[in-house]
C-alpha cells in the first residue's frame, strides 16, 4: 500500500523544506480526520493538482519520532480526557530523516486554537530532554506544571505526507503507520489501517480539502495520538470518554484495538 501512495504523491508538485517554512502556522486551528489507507488514496487523486507535496531528504514520506511528557498521575493527559478548554501537552521530536529535534510545549485555549512553541535540541537528548539546562528553562517559564515532577510516558512514532494548498494558506499533515510504546507499562500498540489527517489554518479560509471530505462524507473528528496512545497501552489511565472514539477506530479500521 505504502508503494501505491507513493505513486499517488508523484503527481502532486513538489515544496521544499525551505520553502515550507513560510508556511509554519505555529498559531493556528487545527481540524482532524479520520480515514483508512484505501480512503487516503482517493483523497489524493482528488486533491493533487491544489496541493504541494514537501519533498525532503529525497523522499515524500518522513518518519517521525515523538516522545510526551507527564506527571505521574497523567495531569495532562486528564486535563484532554475531562475536556478542560486550556490545556498543554509537552513533548520532544525527532525528524528522523533530518536529525533535527526539537523540545515542544503546545497550548490548546478555549477559543479552539493551537499554539506551539518550540528550541532546537540535541537528538541525542530525545529520552531524557529535561537534563538540559536550556530544556528546563524553556519549559519552566512555558508549562503550568512542576517541571520536576515530569519524566517520558508514551513514545509515537509514524509516518508522515506533508501538503500545502496552492495559496499557501493551509497544511495538511497525514500520519500513518502510528506505533505507540508506553514508558511506564511497557506496553506497545499499533493500528496500521488508520490515517489521521490535520488541516492546520491560521483562521477558518476556504479549504478545497474540505470540500472533498464532504463530498466523501467524511466528517471531523477530535483525537489526539498522545491520548490514543494512554488509552491503548495504560489500562489504569482514565479512559470513560474516549471508549465510544476507540470503537468508531476499530469500526473504521475494522480492527480490535482492546
Amino acid at each position: 500500500m505504502l508503494s501505491q501512495i507513493e505513486d499517488k504523491l508523484q503527481l502532486f508538485d513538489t515544496i521544499t523544506l525551505a520553502e515550507m517554512e513560510k508556511v509554519k502556522l505555529m498559531n493556528r486551528v487545527d481540524t482532524k480526520f479520520l480515514v483508512t489507507t484505501e480512503q487516503l488514496m482517493e483523497i489524493l487523486d482528488r486533491i493533487h493538482d491544489r496541493y504541494f507535496v514537501q519533498f525532503n531528504e529525497g523522499r515524500w514520506i518522513a518518519d517521525y519520532n515523538t516522545l510526551y511528557y507527564d506527571t505521574p498521575d497523567l495531569k495532562m493527559y486528564i486535563a484532554h480526557h475531562d475536556r478542560k478548554l486550556n490545556r498543554q501537552k509537552l513533548r520532544a521530536r525527532i525528524y528522523v530523516d533530518s536529525g533535527i529535534a526539537f523540545c515542544e510545549v503546545k497550548n490548546k485555549n478555549n477559543k479552539g486554537r493551537t499554539k506551539k512553541k518550540r528550541i532546537p535540541m540535541n537528538p541525542s537528548d530525545f529520552n531524557d530532554m529535561l537534563s538540559r539546562d536550556e530544556n528546563r528553562s524553556f519549559v519552566s517559564e512555558l508549562l503550568h506544571y512542576d517541571v520536576n515532577s515530569l519524566s517520558p510516558v508514551l513514545e509515537n512514532k509514524f509516518t508522515r505526507i506533508t501538503l500545502v494548498n496552492v495559496e499557501k494558506t493551509e497544511r495538511l499533515t497525514i500520519d500513518m503507520n502510528v506505533n505507540l510504546i508506553n514508558r511506564v507499562t511497557g506496553k506497545s500498540a499499533c493500528i496500521p489501517n488508520l490515517v489521521i489527517i490535520e488541516l492546520k489554518q491560521d483562521g477558518l479560509c476556504p479549504s478545497y480539502f474540505r470540500d472533498v471530505l464532504l463530498d466523501l462524507r467524511i466528517k471531523q473528528k477530535r483525537i489526539s495520538k498522545y491520548c490514543l496512545g494512554t488509552f491503548l497501552t495504560n489500562p489504569k489511565a482514565k479512559a470513560n470518554r474516549f471508549r465510544r472514539k476507540m470503537r468508531y477506530i476499530e469500526k473504521l479500521c475494522n480492527t480490535k484495538l482492546i
